[in-house]
């Protein structure tokens, strides 16, 4: 599907073996040394899109930590603390069932999406390539210039340009580093915590400052010298996406029926009489390619999805008065059959599982309950009998997790005619928000109704409108009575 029988290798000779690509990663040589890509700078439609999304995507990040919801943050991840907010809702330990849940739903809507829509994620939404391509990137493009006069800066001794714009490069890099290591921070522990930390210096807080170094070391060596290399020798994904794609998935693809065979171009020529394809091979796609592919050579691991090639073909082919789409959005069965984009039945069903996924994740999240009670016997605590009435003692934990104080009481659900009495007056037991509150009730019943030694007990807590917030099943106890 869309390889060649050629292909154009840097020292301008033409070499057989159309797969032989497929041995051996784009960006090293024969020797395994590296092979710096040197991408010239994309533009063009789909490039003015990913540059809109990815400006919406870093305000996102960078603006997050700041906001809070009904006084909570609006994301925190704090592990140590066991403090986990999700839009401004706090999580608890107790509710890791709905992020295991959520996990496992994330994970297969991963899957279908990508069965669906390829690597999309890769081009437009991933933190490597955004930060990369439209942080870091655009900062070299300014400092040192397009892609031939980088190949120029790199080729050329150690003077004085060469050192003034390498040493400005670097130290922004680091800057940014820096930045994006404390904005992450700030995901985990809070804006305010970072500050305080950063006010009071390294020595009183040693391990942090190490652990932001290490962070901040790692940020800088993958966005100034691994780049792409993350993408085709680290991250599982697109190793995966060869499991998952199959001949209906949409991909950047080159129509290679339309485009082969390929000839340099010539002004007033019928190419078509000429038996030559529309791929003028101007290698415009090749050398705007963040990853260093031949994207004409069909579907590749290293490929992300970021639209440069396509961007880069549609200009050449306006400037030659030939149709665009040569490199497009497709599927594999698309280019085979010649056929035009068509949102197939099996695209719409699994975009219904993809929302339904959605749904369900937002379900989640939104019906976890604001309450949770627990209702439990203290270790070595047995029955009592005074005035004629078994009780038992018990110690409650009451954790509000809505954003509201509330007032709640305690009652029997089942079985009727108990009694609840506590050291709180009215048993009514105020709870702040996002917090725990301790305490012991004692449960009495009439001697004539407990017939069991164990006998099983329903406890409700029920706000001032008398709505149930949550419910704990445990047991009574009894004296042992023999069963005629």
């Amino acid at each position: 599907m869309g390889t060649t029988e050629k292909k154009y290798n840097e020292s301008e000779s033409w070499v057989v073996e159309a797969e032989t690509f497929r041995d051996s990663v784009g960006t090293m040589d024969n020797t395994g040394k590296r092979k710096w890509v040197f991408p010239r700078k994309p533009k063009g439609k789909y490039t003015n899109y990913r540059v809109i999304v990815s400006i919406l995507l870093l305000t996102i990040y960078f603006t997050i930590p700041f906001l809070k919801f009904n006084g909570n943050p609006l994301l925190l991840f704090n592990i140590i603390e066991r403090q986990f907010f999700i839009f401004g809702q706090p999580f608890y330990p107790q509710d890791f069932f709905i992020l295991a849940l959520g996990a496992i739903a994330s994970l297969i809507f991963i899957i279908i999406f990508t069965v669906v829509f390829g690597r999309i994620f890769c081009g437009w939404i991933c933190p490597q390539t955004i930060f990369l391509e439209m942080i870091f990137r655009k900062i070299e493009y300014a400092i040192e210039g397009d892609r031939n006069k980088q190949i120029r800066l790199d080729n050329q001794a150690w003077d004085t340009e060469k050192i003034w714009k390498r040493s400005l490069k670097w130290s922004i890099f680091l800057l940014i580093s820096i930045i994006i290591t404390h904005i992450m921070f700030m995901y985990i522990v809070g804006y305010e915590e970072v500050f305080r930390i950063m006010q009071e210096g390294p020595f009183a807080k040693p391990t942090n400052f190490l652990v932001m170094i290490m962070f901040t070391a790692a940020f800088y060596f993958v966005f100034a010298w691994f780049r792409e290399q993350v993408c085709t020798m680290v991250c599982p994904y697109g190793r995966l996406q060869g499991v998952l794609i199959d001949k209906e998935t949409i991909n950047v693809f080159y129509d290679y029926k339309r485009g082969e065979n390929r000839a340099k171009w010539k002004k007033g020529e019928d190419r078509k009489a000429a038996g030559k394809g529309d791929c003028i091979d101007c290698k415009q796609c090749v050398v705007v390619c963040p990853t260093g592919i031949d994207i004409r050579d069909g579907l590749q691991m290293e490929c992300v999805n970021c639209t440069a090639c396509m961007d880069a073909c549609d200009e050449v082919m306006v400037k030659v008065g030939l149709p665009t789409g040569l490199v497009r959005y497709a599927s594999e069965k698309e280019i085979e059959e010649q056929q035009k984009f068509k949102f197939s039945g099996k695209m719409k069903a699994y975009s219904v599982v993809l929302l339904a996924l959605v749904v369900f994740l937002g379900g989640l999240l939104y019906n976890r309950g604001e309450m949770e009670a627990k209702f439990l016997k203290p270790p070595g605590s047995t029955f009592f009998v005074r005035d004629g009435k078994i009780n038992n003692t018990y110690n409650y934990t009451f954790l509000n997790k809505s954003n509201e104080t509330k007032t709640v009481i305690i009652k029997i659900i089942e079985p009727a005619n108990g009694e609840i009495s506590s050291s709180v007056a009215s048993n009514k037991i105020v709870l702040k928000r996002d917090a725990m509150v301790k305490g012991t009730i004692t449960v009495s019943f009439p001697e004539s109704q407990i017939k069991l030694s164990k006998q099983n007990l329903e406890l409700g807590v029920y706000d001032m409108n008398g709505e149930l917030l949550d419910s704990y099943k445990t047991y009574f106890e009894g004296p042992f009575k023999f069963q005629f």
